[in-house]
């Protein structure tokens, strides 16, 4: 199946997807701050350079989309129609690298939470920020 987009607009519209400073990455930091919490963002000596890193309460957190990180039986997570080996590799590869920077976080003892962009739609947002409050606070 050919691509619904001509070469141009398809390299558009992927050149307008960040990997920081997504729009629930800023929904999960501005609730944060509100609550008083305080953080430091994608800190490159940490594996995989999480999204959020608190150190006071020696936690972590990761925003992921759920495209990419292919978060199963979520709505947002559809397999594309072309090139979908090459898709389906990418994705893989970046669920196999959470996999093992997470290991290599917890063997440090941090406290880790990944959060994915769906938790932050249709209503579900509050109750997944109180989660995550109540995660840290109970660190």
């Amino acid at each position: 199946m050919a691509d619904v987009h001509n070469n141009k607009t398809r390299s558009y519209n992927m050149s307008q997807i960040r990997s920081k400073n997504t729009k629930p990455e800023m929904i999960v930091r501005k609730y944060l701050h509100s609550q008083g919490f305080r953080y430091r963002l994608h800190d490159k000596k940490l594996p995989g350079k999480p999204d959020i890193v608190l150190p006071k309460y020696n936690s972590v957190i990761f925003v992921h989309g759920c495209f990419w990180h292919g978060h199963y039986e979520c709505k947002y997570f559809v397999i594309p129609k072309t090139r979908t080996e090459w898709w389906l590799k990418k994705i893989n590869r970046n669920k196999q690298l959470d996999l093992e920077n997470t290991n290599k976080l917890k063997a440090d003892r941090w406290n880790i939470i990944t959060i994915f962009e769906c938790e932050l739609k249709d209503g579900k947002s509050e109750q997944t920020l109180t989660r995550i409050k109540k995660q840290l606070r109970s660190r």
